[in-house]
Protein backbone atom coordinates (compact mmCIF):
# COMPACT_ATOMS: atom_id res chain seq x y z
CA UNK A 1 0.00 0.00 0.00
CA UNK A 2 1.69 3.60 -1.15
CA UNK A 3 -0.77 5.60 0.93
CA UNK A 4 -2.44 4.52 4.39
CA UNK A 5 -5.14 6.70 4.33
CA UNK A 6 -6.91 5.76 8.02
CA UNK A 7 -6.89 2.18 10.48
CA UNK A 8 -9.73 0.94 12.47
CA UNK A 9 -9.55 -1.77 14.77
CA UNK A 10 -12.44 -4.21 16.12
CA UNK A 11 -12.93 -7.22 18.33
CA UNK A 12 -15.33 -9.89 17.52
CA UNK A 13 -16.39 -12.60 19.64
CA UNK A 14 -18.07 -16.26 19.71
CA UNK A 15 -19.45 -16.75 22.74
CA UNK A 16 -20.64 -20.51 22.18
CA UNK A 17 -19.72 -23.05 19.21
CA UNK A 18 -15.76 -21.77 19.23
CA UNK A 19 -15.97 -20.44 15.29
CA UNK A 20 -13.28 -18.56 14.68
CA UNK A 21 -14.66 -17.17 10.98
CA UNK A 22 -17.90 -15.97 13.03
CA UNK A 23 -15.65 -13.93 15.56
CA UNK A 24 -13.27 -12.87 12.98
CA UNK A 25 -16.01 -11.93 10.53
CA UNK A 26 -17.56 -10.00 13.62
CA UNK A 27 -14.30 -8.31 14.51
CA UNK A 28 -14.22 -6.93 11.07
CA UNK A 29 -17.70 -5.67 10.89
CA UNK A 30 -17.24 -4.01 14.53
CA UNK A 31 -14.30 -2.01 12.77
CA UNK A 32 -15.92 -0.52 9.72
CA UNK A 33 -19.67 -0.39 10.63
CA UNK A 34 -19.15 2.67 12.13
CA UNK A 35 -17.56 4.63 9.23
CA UNK A 36 -18.83 7.14 6.37
CA UNK A 37 -15.73 7.63 3.76
CA UNK A 38 -17.77 10.26 1.67
CA UNK A 39 -14.49 12.10 0.61
CA UNK A 40 -12.11 9.01 -0.30
CA UNK A 41 -13.17 8.54 -3.27
CA UNK A 42 -12.08 11.84 -3.92
CA UNK A 43 -8.25 11.16 -2.97
CA UNK A 44 -7.75 7.89 -4.87
CA UNK A 45 -6.03 7.18 -8.04
CA UNK A 46 -8.84 7.49 -11.13
CA UNK A 47 -11.53 8.41 -8.57
CA UNK A 48 -13.09 4.94 -8.22
CA UNK A 49 -13.35 2.72 -4.85
CA UNK A 50 -11.77 0.13 -7.34
CA UNK A 51 -8.71 1.04 -6.60
CA UNK A 52 -8.85 1.23 -2.97
CA UNK A 53 -6.48 -1.00 -1.12
CA UNK A 54 -7.74 -2.81 2.15
CA UNK A 55 -5.83 -5.08 4.38
CA UNK A 56 -7.05 -6.92 7.58
CA UNK A 57 -4.44 -8.24 10.19
CA UNK A 58 -6.52 -10.88 12.27
CA UNK A 59 -5.28 -11.53 15.84
CA UNK A 60 -6.71 -15.45 16.06
CA UNK A 61 -6.24 -17.37 19.36
CA UNK A 62 -7.16 -20.51 17.92
CA UNK A 63 -8.06 -22.95 14.65
CA UNK A 64 -6.98 -20.77 12.27
CA UNK A 65 -6.59 -23.53 9.99
CA UNK A 66 -10.25 -23.31 9.68
CA UNK A 67 -10.22 -19.52 9.45
CA UNK A 68 -12.77 -18.90 6.22
CA UNK A 69 -10.70 -15.88 4.56
CA UNK A 70 -13.51 -15.84 1.74
CA UNK A 71 -16.01 -15.00 4.17
CA UNK A 72 -14.03 -12.10 5.95
CA UNK A 73 -12.58 -10.70 2.76
CA UNK A 74 -16.77 -10.42 1.75
CA UNK A 75 -17.48 -7.67 4.50
CA UNK A 76 -15.35 -5.66 2.65
CA UNK A 77 -17.27 -4.61 -0.33
CA UNK A 78 -14.85 -2.38 -2.04
CA UNK A 79 -11.35 -2.18 -3.38
CA UNK A 80 -8.46 -5.08 -3.23
CA UNK A 81 -8.85 -6.85 -0.05
CA UNK A 82 -5.78 -8.89 1.40
CA UNK A 83 -5.97 -10.46 4.77
CA UNK A 84 -3.41 -11.33 6.73
CA UNK A 85 -3.34 -13.63 9.81
CA UNK A 86 -1.22 -13.43 13.47
CA UNK A 87 -1.49 -15.36 16.49
CA UNK A 88 -3.21 -13.39 19.10
CA UNK A 89 -6.42 -12.52 20.18
CA UNK A 90 -7.70 -14.62 23.31
CA UNK A 91 -9.47 -17.46 24.70
CA UNK A 92 -11.27 -17.43 27.66
CA UNK A 93 -13.95 -19.83 29.15
CA UNK A 94 -17.74 -19.18 29.25
CA UNK A 95 -17.95 -21.47 32.32
CA UNK A 96 -20.54 -23.66 30.41
CA UNK A 97 -20.99 -25.87 27.51
CA UNK A 98 -24.28 -25.59 25.73
CA UNK A 99 -24.25 -28.34 22.79
CA UNK A 100 -27.38 -26.83 21.62
CA UNK A 101 -25.42 -23.80 20.39
CA UNK A 102 -22.75 -26.40 18.97
CA UNK A 103 -20.66 -25.74 21.90
CA UNK A 104 -17.69 -28.62 21.78
CA UNK A 105 -16.03 -27.18 25.07
CA UNK A 106 -16.39 -23.98 27.30
CA UNK A 107 -14.34 -21.70 24.96
CA UNK A 108 -15.06 -18.26 23.64
CA UNK A 109 -13.13 -17.20 20.78
CA UNK A 110 -12.23 -13.25 20.80
CA UNK A 111 -10.71 -12.30 17.31
CA UNK A 112 -8.72 -8.70 17.03
CA UNK A 113 -9.08 -7.13 13.94
CA UNK A 114 -7.08 -4.23 12.32
CA UNK A 115 -8.38 -2.96 9.08
CA UNK A 116 -6.21 -0.59 6.76
CA UNK A 117 -7.64 1.62 3.94
CA UNK A 118 -5.81 3.17 1.27
CA UNK A 119 -4.44 3.25 -2.13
Amino acid sequence: MEKVMFIELGMGVDLHGQDVTKAAVRAVQNAIHRNSMPGLRSVLPGNTLQNMKVNVRLAVPADKDKLDVEAVKAELPYGTVSVEVVDGGMLTTSGVVLEEKGDRNDLIYVVIASVEVGY
